[in-house]
């Protein structure tokens, strides 16, 4: 996966990368030449960090449909040669269809489809039938299309798979991967043999395959004793290619460890091999041992990126009052574990570690910018422990990250510091693409803005739109509340 190239957060395409609320404001006043070519610039060129947890393709469809935007760039883009694999974006070492590469095009369509643009089914079915990444094109249909067209994509969609043993097993893989089941149901009721009797085979391989998965054991595990479980953290980090095996072995310590095992287990977590001393380090800390703290400090500070990855990790769990003091006296160290102590105070501190949660938040802002890793426990902190004077910050935050994830997490906390929220972002947060930043907008913006009531009617009538966003937006209708 490509690291985005984000514009600049004050230029259109910046707006629209980063699924700003203002994005489309500002698309909807520009030349529409401009727009769309903005707009069809993020569908093709997927402008998020993580696409798992960010959500733009409700909000791009949104915006084609208000430009009334072609699909021509969309489709050249889909039936690309890159498409079947080999892209310059594509993972290194894969040969196989990027899904990532068109991914977020492909859901554009899916809501483009559910709106009743007629041009984006017929793109979907073409593409299932054809493209690299057809799973994700029949999910879309799976939800919006009707039977008789979905029944007709069998044929195309079986014809993928040769009707030999290996094929028949990717046929029985790609069933059981499947998100949305309504097309392999509709296969296996199909009057023609030829579809039926391949789905219904395939289907019941699925279910022997599930239970064979379940009766067979799952993989090499430690003996019955701490030295056992130590030993076999140790050997999976020496295997080709290492695997990371301290975390499982801290659980399974948990089940063999007892009282008696704890000099043991504090000597190796001490100066063990690094695997063996990242799991006792996790197991120790996960029980709140009087010396799991001291273990801590010294392991965040060694040379092991592995010792210290658990040291930091198993710190970040602890819920002791002992692990409070300390992270207070840690929280002003300018390393790892003075941040990580920041977080937990941001999370778990109270008033009294108002400061220091504040002073960590600007210095992360400083030292990496919006889009530094570990702001997001920060910026919720400021907003938990209502640190009002962290506004300024938060608003920096919320217009320059890349990340629409935080950028709701930013928005909620200054609805929580920042008495002009309503009157001023949360206006702007009724366009935003993340559902919960919708909803945060629907319930805290003011309706002194002309445009606040139009959009809560539009969102309102939106098939599309989420329950949840729907249901913050009606109660507001219905509440008869005055304009502010």
């Amino acid at each position: 996966m490509f690291d985005p190239d984000i514009a600049p957060s004050g230029t259109l395409l910046g707006l629209l990368q980063r699924g700003r609320g203002d994005g489309t404001l500002h698309a909807l006043a520009a030349q529409r030449a401009d727009a769309l070519a903005a707009l069809e610039q993020c569908v093709l060129r997927d402008p998020r960090h993580d696409w798992r947890v960010e959500s733009r393709s409700l909000y791009y469809a949104r915006l084609y449909s208000e430009l009334e935007g072609p699909l021509d760039g969309i489709e050249q883009h889909l039936f690309d040669p890159d498409d079947l694999g080999g892209s310059d974006d594509a993972p290194v070492g894969t040969t196989g269809p990027d899904e990532h590469r068109c991914g977020l095009a492909l859901s554009v369509l899916g809501h483009l489809a559910g709106y009743g643009r007629r041009d984006a089914v017929l793109l979907l079915r073409r593409y299932a039938a054809t493209g690299g990444n057809w799973e994700w094109a029949l999910d879309e249909l799976a939800v919006r299309d009707d039977d008789e067209s979905l029944r007709a994509l069998g044929p195309a969609i079986l014809a993928r798979f040769p009707q030999t043993a290996e094929g028949d097993a990717r046929l029985a893989a790609a069933l059981r991967e499947a998100y949305e089941p309504r097309p392999w149901r509709l296969w296996a009721e199909d009057p023609d043999p030829a579809v039926s009797d391949r789905v219904r085979k395939a289907s019941e391989q699925t279910a022997f395959d599930r239970w064979q998965r379940q009766m067979r054991p799952a993989g090499p595990t430690p003996g019955w004793s701490v030295r056992a479980v130590l030993d076999w953290a140790e050997e999976g980090l020496a295997a080709n290619p290492p695997q990371y095996r301290d975390a499982p072995a801290a659980r399974c310590l948990a089940a063999v460890a007892g009282p008696d095992d704890r000099d043991e287990l504090l000597d190796a977590a001490r100066g063990g091999p690094d695997a063996a001393r990242a799991a006792a380090l996790r197991h120790l800390a996960d029980r709140q041992d009087r010396a799991a703290l001291d273990l801590v400090e010294a392991a965040a500070a060694g040379p092991s990126d592995l010792v210290a990855r658990a040291a930091l990790e198993s710190f970040a769990r602890m819920r002791s009052v002992a692990a409070l003091t300390r992270a207070r006296a840690w929280s002003a160290r300018d390393d790892a574990l003075g941040a990580a102590a920041a977080r937990m105070l941001a999370c778990r501190g109270g008033a009294q570690d108002a400061d220091r949660v504040l002073g960590a938040l600007r210095r992360l802002v400083q030292r990496e910018g919006a889009d530094a890793d570990g702001l997001a426990e920060l910026v919720e902190g400021t907003g938990r422990l209502r640190i009002d004077c962290a506004a300024p910050v938060l608003r920096h935050i919320y217009r320059e990250t890349s990340s629409s994830q935080l950028r709701g997490v930013a928005a909620h906390a200054l609805a929580r510091t920042d008495p002009s929220f309503g009157a001023g972002l949360a206006v702007e947060c009724l366009w935003d693409c993340e559902e919960t930043t919708r909803e945060l907008a629907a319930r805290a913006a003011t309706t002194a803005d002309v445009r606040v009531l139009a959009q809560l009617r539009r969102l309102a009538a939106d098939p599309a739109e989420e329950a949840e966003v729907q249901t913050a937006v009606r109660g507001r209708l219905s509440s008869g509340e005055p304009a502010r």
